[in-house]
């Protein structure tokens, strides 16, 4: 029996929902046969009066005939996929219907004129006709459905809330999820209007888009953007009030969400939490550093906050959320509210980074957000059209690469002559939008050469220089480092913070494991040193170091690491590993090579185990290089170089979970901003630490499907740089982040062994092989139904064991009655007690990964 009846659960929803201003009406009442009927039939799901009484108070200026124009085209269906017709509905309801229609007015009057009719008040909520409706019936054809709740703004369903009581048989998310997919297919017409969907158990609550699957609906672990509900808390009643109080499901629906094709096809993406707080604080912070106040305080993850900082400083500071957790269309949010922002006055956007294939990228999240940012981004192709794309008035969003500020656009260079000496613009409207704000985004003192005396600067100053009045705000995936003063400086404190832990936590990303490999690769005696002493001391993206010096000792840790003996080694049990990973868990890999010269000769090692695996045709092949080359390059490596074409061709295959190609071999392609979320492993025989480090085990962390966790194995000793790159991180990052996977495997074997011997005597080896493992469905059967007797038996005998000790304490105690406890012990006391440990051990993410807590917990 359920502790909560779904009625009740369905009558505490409804009492919060008025609360937050819903009036509540229920089926009976409002339905066909109701008392009060609002609809003329099952198979009708907008509210007429309702939505023909909203477009007549908000449009009081335009002739009936246009707003019935616009009830007409928003309650016939003009397209057949679901997904299209919810876009097209999607676009009037956020900016409106246009129409045409004769004037009787005025001098224009008997002119035909157009004309928008406005669906929702989006800037006065209060104008709207808000009503949560439970219980509602929809008829389609022979199939009859009831929704727990919909959630109707002006008569138009917006919401559909799927509840379960909680404790129930079948009572879960999972079980709410499809429901709401089978609604989807049975009665389509509720979902054509459709801002969201809410599944609930009455305790935990989850939040998704109509096309998202299970692991995309996501919680909503705040109200107010200041205070986030500790994990475990009721979730329900905060969703409710963070998704559904009135102007936050209106910016939801017209700021927060996007429609945008994936490999899978039209895909709706509505912003988590995260996103939507971090987005209003970013423009908040923005319009004070533009100098025409931030919520959750970075404080408590011990970080200076930007509101600390004063009016004007052109600094808006920088916000920090984990990589895989949507920062990318964070971003384009960002930039959809700050384009209409009345204080910015039609702004100009740059957005940068400081390599090709980000920008790319980024590019393409904010193309398919254009409806959001009302225009067309647009790419500079090269400085000269750099600098006419910013030579204008007003608006516009501007991609670039920073090198492009520089007469040297080799990536990496931080140093080269800038662009003219006049400012480019002196308007105070154009806000700067770096991506990986800590990487290359400084320099502002002169730099002499040694050789030549020539003065030059960093990347920094020459922005400055070209845009000296804009305002720069920073978005990573990693935090600023405790020594780094450049970034502070250049953009401002902290604004937003969404470390890993929270992500992990909200199912944005999965957590990542950690497993050496090193101690099984042997290497001659005399290179032991050698590499030792060369690897953790080497970091490729080492800005200050002396590029001789460095050249000279990453070739010599090149030519150590990329030796035959050793990567035929490497290649034979990566081979192995990776099988028996792929066996257990379907997905794919990378590995990540220190030079190119690696990736090729690790490549033929991996061919000549397994041939199968090897086609000169990029549209076959489990194992391919990515990499850039040159004609000149050896007659081996040219297979492998290709083009842009060729890269984006290979990206598609790696993200496609279907097609055959498996593993992927980079130098530093793909490193960051690449995402595939069926990748699980990560090969790692290339020494990295800092960002560049955690931004490439990062490619691992994307949620998919029943993926429990990333795996980074590592043969080159990155152990200790991954410990020293979390020391930037909070706290439950260090914890909880690249946990070794030999310590999960030990906490599981300790358990296993209480479990073990708890079965000790129920059945020989040969007898468990014969019958449990490979015995016929009844013998498997009828050996699980005898286990069950088995701990049922101990548990008796537990019990017995402990009543004669407790009547023993009970005889101590003197004159003094016994209390019911006492007079007798609860069946299973210890088996109550072993369980309650069980559970206690199995939910902590600290320690065991996913798959061994589905093996322990108990059922």
């Amino acid at each position: 029996m359920a502790f909560l009846s779904e009625a009740a659960v369905e009558q505490a929803l409804q009492e919060q929902l008025r609360g937050l201003g819903y009036s509540i009406e229920r089926e009976e009442d409002i339905g066909p046969d109701g008392k009060q009927p609002e609809r003329e039939s099952h198979d009708t799901v907008v509210l007429k009066q309702r939505f023909e009484d909203a477009v007549a108070r908000l449009n009081p200026g335009l002739p009936p005939e246009a707003r019935q124009d616009a009830v007409r085209r928003v309650m016939q269906s003009e397209l057949p996929s679901l997904l299209e017709e919810n876009r097209r509905l999607h676009k009037l309801m956020t900016e409106g219907v246009d129409v045409e229609y004769y004037a009787t007015e005025g001098e224009m009057r008997g002119t035909l004129t157009a004309g928008k009719v406005t669906l929702i008040d989006f800037e006065h909520p209060e104008q709207n006709d808000w009503l949560a409706a439970c219980q509602f019936v929809v008829i389609n054809g022979q199939n009859n459905r009831r929704p727990d709740v919909v959630v109707f703004v002006n008569g138009l369903p917006l919401g559909v809330i799927e509840l379960k009581a909680p404790g129930s048989a079948g009572a879960h998310l999972l079980g709410a999820f499809n429901q709401l997919q089978t609604y989807k297919a049975q009665i389509p017409q509720l979902f054509n209007t459709n801002a969201l969907l809410v599944t609930s158990d009455g305790i935990a609550a989850r939040v998704g888009s109509l096309s998202a699957d299970l692991e995309r609906f996501m919680p909503w672990r705040t109200t107010d953007g200041m205070s986030i509900a500790p994990k475990g808390a009721p979730e329900l009643s905060t969703l409710i009030e963070g998704v559904f109080e009135h102007r936050r499901l209106l910016a939801l629906l017209r700021d927060f969400t996007v429609f945008g094709e994936t490999g899978s096809g039209l895909a709706k993406i509505i912003a988590g939490y995260h996103q939507f707080h971090a987005v209003r604080h970013a423009v908040t912070s923005t319009i004070r550093a533009a100098g025409e106040g931030i919520a959750e305080d970075p404080a408590e993850y011990g970080l200076p906050s930007v509101a600390s900082q004063k009016k004007g400083d052109r600094r808006a500071g920088v916000i920090w959320h984990t990589q895989g957790s949507g920062k990318s269309l964070l971003m384009a949010f960002y930039a959809g509210q700050l384009v209409k922002h009345p204080a910015m006055a039609n702004p100009t956007l740059v957005v940068l980074t400081d390599r090709n294939d980000l920008d790319d990228q980024l590019f393409s999240t904010f193309s398919m957000c254009r409806d959001l940012i009302r225009q067309t981004p647009v790419q500079a192709e090269s400085r000269e059209d750099l600098q006419k794309l910013l030579n204008r008035a007003s608006g516009g969003v501007i991609f670039t690469t920073i090198q492009k500020f520089s007469s040297n656009q080799t990536v990496g260079a931080q140093h080269a002559a800038p662009l003219p000496s006049a400012p480019l613009s002196n308007r105070t409207n154009i806000v700067v939008i770096a991506d990986e704000a800590h990487r290359s985004q400084y320099g502002f003192k002169a730099k002499v050469d040694a050789k030549t005396g020539e003065i030059s600067y960093g990347f920094a100053k020459y922005l400055r220089d070209a845009l000296p009045n804009a305002s720069f705000i920073g978005f990573t995936g990693t935090p600023i480092e405790a020594d780094d003063v450049n970034t502070p400086a250049v953009f401002g404190n902290y604004i937003d913070v969404y470390d890993i832990s929270r992500a992990v936590e909200d199912g944005a990303t999965v957590p990542i494991y950690y497993e050496s490999r090193l101690a099984r690769i042997e290497l001659d005696e005399e290179e032991k040193p050698k590499i030792d002493a060369e690897v953790n001391e080497l970091t490729e993206g080492d800005e200050e170091a002396d590029q001789e010096r460095f050249k000279k000792k990453w070739s010599t840790v090149e030519a150590l690491v990329g030796s035959d003996k050793r990567l035929t080694l490497v290649a034979k049990d990566m081979v192995a590993h990776f099988e028996d990973r792929v066996a257990a868990l379907d997905g794919k890999a990378m590995v990540v090579c220190m030079s190119r010269r690696i990736c090729v000769k690790l490549y033929d090692e991996i061919i000549k185990l397994r041939p199968s695996w090897h086609s000169l045709d990029d549209n076959a092949g489990v194992v391919k290089i990515v990499m850039t080359g040159a004609a000149s390059d050896p007659s081996a490596w040219q297979q492998h170089i290709g083009n842009k074409a060729r890269r984006d061709f290979l990206a598609k295959r790696a993200r496609d979970p279907k097609d055959p190609l498996k593993l992927v071999i980079v130098r530093d392609m793909w490193l960051t901003g690449f995402d595939a979320p069926c990748m699980h492993t990560m090969y790692v025989d290339k020494p990295m630490q800092g960002h560049g480090l955690m931004q490439a085990i990062a490619r691992v962390n994307r949620v998919f499907r029943d993926k429990p966790a990333g795996l980074i194995v590592d043969y080159i000793g990155i152990a200790q740089n991954l410990k020293s790159a979390l020391q930037q991180y909070s706290k439950n990052d260090q914890e909880n982040t690249g946990i070794d996977e030999a310590q999960a495997i030990a906490v599981m074997m300790e358990k296993y062994e209480v479990v073990r011997d708890m079965y000790h005597g129920y059945a020989t080896p040969e007898q468990l092989r014969t019958s449990a493992m490979t015995g016929t469905p009844q013998k498997r059967l009828a050996m699980m139904a005898g286990a069950i007797e088995w701990i049922l038996d101990l548990q008796q005998k537990l019990a017995a064991k402990e009543k004669p000790r407790k009547a023993r304490r009970t005889l101590t105690a003197g004159t003094r009655t016994p209390c019911r406890r006492c007079q007798g012990v609860r069946p299973g006391f210890r088996l109550t007690r072993l369980a309650k440990y069980g559970r206690k051990w199995a939910s902590s993410r600290r320690s065991v990964p996913r798959w061994s807590r589905a093996v322990l917990a108990p059922a």
